[in-house]
């Protein structure tokens, strides 16, 4: 009993230590000086990996807690009066994920251009964006770049800014198999997800700065959340060990503010720590280690912050 009061109160102490951690510094510095066009916006969404709810009780605790806005899977024909109402009822602008899971690279190509075109094409609402979790990683080249080839075109026809995300097990899950699609493809727009390629390079990127800087230069959107070497989700981006983790992604997505900023473009970013099990979890209990809703909240607020 003594030692298990022993750690609760050592628990207890730890917790109120990161209430003042270094991170909170990096929140409430004087932040980036950009040069601002006044056409410049930011727009932050919430997603609904991981929430145990409806979709109106989400978009609900969304617009209470800030943000612009929700980024969804383009939902089945049952579940899009739903949506659509819910986004409408709490004034809030959305962003469409698009993708496939599909083994075959025909049929995979074919269901996934269902989906993108249906995102696209449809009335109700138009989306701020639409990201695309496209391709696989084991399909060839040529398999994977009809995707990119098709939403280009998409694109085009629909003045819809469509992004492709590097993102593990999909077509850009490795940097420099992303350049070689970037340098085919010049006019291919990125959401950046930097977190899974610290994982898959198992580095905070430092020795592919070159192919850093192409990437940054064609990223539309950004999934905020923070990885590491070792993992795509670090456990609590507040906890002072993650500061260089930190700070590495901080100074990445800077790199794509100063560009919007200076350019007069809207800058979207969706805040996606996700649950159990990218959440790390105590062991024999599945329990998540910190609450995936409170982190969010607390890096769209970081970004507002910085960003703003």
């Amino acid at each position: 009993m003594t030692n298990r009061r022993k750690f609760l109160q050592t628990s207890a102490t730890a917790t109120a230590a990161l209430m003042f951690s270094p991170l909170d510094k990096i929140s409430s510095a004087t932040q980036p000086s950009f040069t601002m066009n006044k056409n410049y916006e930011l727009k932050i969404m919430a997603t609904n990996w991981g929430f145990d709810g409806s979709t109106d009780a989400f978009c609900a605790k969304a617009k209470k807690e800030g943000y612009d806005g929700i980024e969804a899977w383009w939902p089945a024909d049952n579940k899009k009066d739903e949506l659509f109402a819910a986004l409408k009822t709490h004034g809030l602008e959305v962003g469409f994920l698009c993708g496939g899971f599909q083994n075959d690279p025909k049929e995979h190509l074919e269901y996934y251009k269902k989906m993108v075109d249906a995102a696209a094409k449809q009335n109700i609402q138009r989306p701020l964006y639409i990201n695309n979790h496209s391709g696989r990683d084991h399909f060839s080249f040529d398999d994977n770049k009809k995707f990119i080839d098709h939403t280009l075109a998409l694109a085009k026809e629909t003045g819809i800014t469509i992004c492709h995300e590097t993102h593990r097990s999909r077509i850009l899950y490795a940097a420099p198999v992303a350049r070689q699609f970037m340098e085919k493809y010049p006019d291919l727009k990125i959401t950046f997800d930097v977190s899974h390629w610290c994982n898959v390079h198992e580095s905070l990127l430092a020795d592919q700065q070159d192919t850093l800087n192409m990437t940054l230069d064609r990223v539309e959107h950004i999934h905020a959340r923070i990885g590491h070497p070792e993992g795509p989700q670090v456990n609590d981006p507040r906890a002072p060990e993650w500061e260089n983790a930190v700070k590495a992604h901080l100074a990445w997505w800077d790199k794509v503010v100063e560009r919007k900023k200076k350019n007069g473009e809207r800058m979207t970013f969706l805040t996606e720590f996700g649950p159990p099990d990218y959440m790390p979890t105590m062991a024999y209990t599945k329990q998540p280690l910190e609450n995936q809703w409170e982190i969010n909240v607390y890096m769209m607020k970081l970004l507002r912050e910085r960003y703003k």
